[in-house]
């Protein structure tokens, strides 16, 4: 273990993990709400929406929790009052209402049956929780699925994906620090989670030399979780946090470098 770099990233964790990042950020959503059901829909579609502009995901995020659904994410779910919005209304980018109901459908179901969505995911494998949270929505769907909703399997020429978005709604859900993320499921361990991987992390990683797999993909997410664990095996994904940070704090990456 490199014990210099143990100490540069624990130090940006302490200046990230902090509760003013909450602000500024789409944990923001889900943090807005205590009733659990609220906060799994927050959770979810604040993570979907997460990219591009954080200016432009916070404006989308208050579009979906405050004016569709008017601050009852459980409630509006359940009601079915989705079902007869425009489809080709424009959400975030390439997120139109028609993937917010095909989400929408999805989760009615899994509440139908569950009182959680963390029932859905497997508490030793994230990859196969997501797996299943994403058959889920399918077999609601007519078995379609969707882009917004990553395959972390692939197959047929098609890499397994990073699935970067759903492992930062499970980092929200998961980790209990008490300090930005939520950590309301208590059946995962923090320990089993996967790092959150985008070009931007993955560029700091490959430059702290955590990472060497060119492609941005699952074995990636693999390779670099499996790193952060040398550093903290109970917690591996507090390191997120360093990361973006590094990310932030550029001219302090490049002279670690």
């Amino acid at each position: 273990m490199d014990d210099n770099l143990k100490y540069y990233l624990d130090e940006k964790v302490l200046r990230y993990n902090r509760k003013e990042f909450i602000a500024d950020d789409p944990v923001q959503f889900p943090h807005a709400f205590s009733e659990k059901r609220d906060v799994e829909i927050a959770a979810l579609f604040a993570s979907v929406i997460a990219w591009g502009n954080r200016r432009m995901i916070i404006n989308s995020g208050n579009r979906i929790f405050r004016d569709i659904m008017q601050g009852e994410p459980y409630k509006y779910v359940m009601c079915g009052k989705w079902e007869n919005a425009d489809g080709a209304t424009n959400i975030h980018r390439t997120f139109f209402m028609r993937d917010f109901q095909y989400i929408c459908r999805g989760l009615r179901s899994i509440y139908s049956a569950y009182d959680t969505m963390e029932r859905i995911f497997d508490a030793d494998d994230m990859w196969n929780g997501i797996a299943a949270f994403r058959a889920a929505l399918a077999d609601a769907n007519s078995l379609e699925t969707t882009r917004h909703i990553s395959d972390p399997i692939g197959g047929k020429g098609r890499p397994a994906s990073a699935c970067k978005r759903l492992h930062m709604m499970l980092r929200w859900l998961v980790r209990r620090d008490g300090i930005v993320d939520l950590g309301i499921w208590q059946n995962i361990s923090p320990a089993k989670l996967m790092i959150p991987l985008d070009v931007h992390v993955a560029r700091i990683s490959r430059g702290l030399g955590l990472l060497q797999r060119k492609q941005n993909d699952r074995r990636s997410v693999e390779e670099l979780t499996a790193a952060l664990r040398t550093f903290s095996p109970d917690d591996p994904v507090k390191y997120d946090f360093a990361l973006f940070g590094a990310g932030v704090d550029e001219k302090n990456t490049n002279n670690y470098i």
